[in-house]
């Protein structure tokens, strides 16, 4: 992380962790990768770049998820519209530190390869501006991780449903900087893309 991060402007890392997992199955944040639970990995990741100031959002199966993060997290936020898509955990998470963050650096559970590097360029490339978004750019599109500046937090507050922080994107009111990140590409969805993930580290 860069050195005048933690002196000049306050981020949180913040884990989105509390989907039904629907395509997967069964609770994909307790599936394991090695001897490492998905979700305690993104929160590994999560704290190795932000230290204490980070989060995770839980909501289906939300103690057990919580207890397989492995209190790699400094904060948990409940999200008891969690059925309702991500949208309401991002506005759980923009409402909760509205007074505390001066960015909100969103990653997903389910995005195992991702590492606490990949967050630190985020960082890095942020201006530090209350307009500037830095998101990451994979498979011609874009998506988390994400830092979203504290100008984008009432925006982010009225999130609904499934839509998440994309259409912040096209919006004249911000600037957008994309940071290629092949590695964000690979999302679990279903045990056949854990599979794959597996076999490719063999």
């Amino acid at each position: 992380m860069r050195d005048d991060v933690g002196t000049q402007h306050r981020l949180f890392a913040i884990v989105l962790a509390a989907g039904e997992s629907k395509r997967f199955g069964s609770v994909k944040q307790l599936a394991t990768l090695g001897s490492e639970t998905l979700v305690c990995r993104a929160a590994r990741v999560a704290r190795a770049c932000c230290h204490r100031n980070t989060a995770i959002v839980v909501g289906h199966r939300a103690w057990d998820v919580l207890s397989a993060a492995g209190g790699q997290c400094q904060f948990a936020l409940v999200n008891d519209r969690h059925a309702q898509g991500i949208g309401t955990s991002i506005a759980l998470a923009a409402t909760a530190f509205a007074n505390l963050a001066d960015a909100l650096v969103l990653l997903l559970a389910d995005q195992p390869l991702v590492r606490a590097q990949h967050l630190e360029r985020l960082i890095a490339a942020w201006s530090g501006d209350d307009t500037h978004i830095v998101t990451s750019r994979y498979r011609h599109t874009t998506g988390p991780p994400v830092l979203l500046p504290r100008g984008s937090f009432a925006s982010l507050r009225e999130l609904k449903g499934d839509s998440g922080a994309k259409a912040l994107l096209g919006d004249d009111r911000f600037s957008v900087t994309e940071l290629p990140l092949e590695e964000a590409a690979l999302d679990i969805d279903t045990p056949a893309d854990l599979e794959r993930l597996y076999q490719a580290a063999e």
